[in-house]
C-alpha cells in the first residue's frame, strides 16, 4: 500500500475527515506522514515511533499548546493509533533554516513564541529528562543491530559536568516543545506557530533555544535575535550558558535518535550521516571554548 492510500485509509476513522475527497499534499516530517487534507492537516505515525513515543502524552501537550495559543486548533486525536488531525494554518510558510535566515524577523518571533509556550502555566505530562533520555535510547539500541560512534561514551562521561553544573542551579521546568525542528514552526509573518508535540514535556526552557539555535544553523546575530525576542531584553550570563551547553547536548541526544531511525529501517533520510554529524558537531561544541566558558558561568553561579 502506497502513503496516500495509507492516509485515505485512515482517514475513514476520523470523523472530520470521512467525507473529504479532495486532494492530499504531502507536507514535511522526517518520521510521520503528514498531509493537507483541505482546512486540515492529518498526521499519521511512522514505522517504529510506537518505541519511544507516548501518545497519550503527545495528545495532551498538542491540546495544551493550542489552548495556549501557540500550536493549531487540535480536531482529532486518537491516543491509541496516534492518528492526529489540526487545524491548516493557511498562508503559513514551513520553516527551514534558509527561511530563518531569510524572513526579516523569524528568529526574534520564535523566541516570543516559545516565550508564550513557556509562561503559559500549561503542564504537560512529560518529563523531559536529558540524561533519563539519553539512557533510554541507549537501551533501545541495545536491541538493534547499529553499531555506535567512536567515543560516544566519552562524550556521556564528560557530560557528567554538565549534569552537575545543571543540577547546582536548576531552574523552575516550563512546558517545552524540546524537539524544535526548523520545519515545526510556521510563520505568518506576524506569529509563530509551533507544531508536533511528540517530544514535548517539563523541561529548562533553554533546552528549546539551544536546540532550535542547532537545528536552523543559527549565527551570533540570529541567536541575540531569538534571545531578544524571548526575554524582551538582555538575556542574564546563566541563561546564555545554559543555551549553549544544551547546545551541544541536543546533538549528544538526537545521535541517539538517529541510530534509532537507522535501525528502523526509515528511509527519510541518510540516518548514518545524519547521526554522523550530529555527534561530530557535539564533539566540537564540547571541546571549544563557548562550551567550557559556559560551565565556568554555571559552576560560579550561587547554588540554588
Amino acid at each position: 500500500m502506497s502513503d496516500i492510500d495509507t492516509a485515505r485509509a485512515m482517514m475513514a476513522e476520523v470523523p472530520i475527515l470521512a467525507g473529504y475527497s479532495g486532494p492530499l499534499v504531502r507536507l514535511g516530517g522526517l518520521t510521520n506522514l503528514v498531509y493537507r487534507a483541505g482546512d486540515f492537516a492529518l498526521r499519521i505515525p511512522g514505522k517504529g515511533t510506537e518505541e519511544y513515543i507516548d501518545r497519550r502524552n503527545e495528545a495532551a501537550a498538542a491540546q495544551a499548546a493550542a489552548e495556549a495559543g501557540v500550536s493549531p486548533e487540535l480536531l482529532y486525536c486518537n491516543p491509541a493509533t496516534g492518528v492526529m488531525v489540526t487545524r491548516f494554518i493557511d498562508g503559513a510558510a514551513t520553516m527551514s533554516p534558509a527561511a530563518f535566515r531569510d524572513r526579516p524577523g523569524a528568529p526574534g518571533r520564535a523566541g516570543r513564541a516559545f516565550r508564550k509556550l513557556h509562561r503559559s502555566g500549561a503542564q504537560f505530562p512529560f518529563r523531559f529528562e536529558l540524561f533519563g533520555m539519553i539512557d533510554d535510547y541507549l537501551a533501545i539500541l541495545a536491541t538493534k543491530d547499529v553499531n555506535l560512534p567512536a567515543g560516544y561514551a566519552d562524550a556521556v562521561a564528560q557530560a557528567e559536568a554538565v549534569r552537575a553544573a545543571l543540577a547546582r542551579t536548576p531552574v523552575p521546568l516550563a512546558p517545552c516543545h524540546c524537539d524544535p525542528l526548523c520545519e515545526n514552526f510556521l510563520d505568518d509573518g506576524d506569529r509563530m506557530w509551533i507544531v508536533d508535540w511528540e517530544y514535548s514535556g517539563m523541561n529548562d526552557p533553554m533546552w528549546d533555544l539551544g536546540d532550535l539555535s542547532v537545528e536552523g544553523g543559527f549565527d551570533a546575530a540570529q541567536d541575540e535575535a531569538l534571545l531578544a525576542g524571548y526575554f524582551g531584553g538582555e538575556a542574564r550570563p546563566e541563561d546564555r550558558s545554559r543555551m549553549v551547553i544544551y547546545k551541544a547536548m541536543c546533538d549528544l541526544l538526537w545521535t541517539l535518535w538517529g541510530l534509532i531511525q537507522l535501525a528502523n529501517g526509515n528511509e527519510a533520510e541518510d540516518f548514518q550521516a545524519y547521526a554522523d554529524g550530529r555527534f561530530a558537531r557535539c564533539r566540537a561544541e564540547m571541546a571549544g571554548p563557548r562550551f567550557a566558558e559556559s560551565l565556568r558561568v554555571l559552576n560560579a553561579a550561587p547554588a540554588r
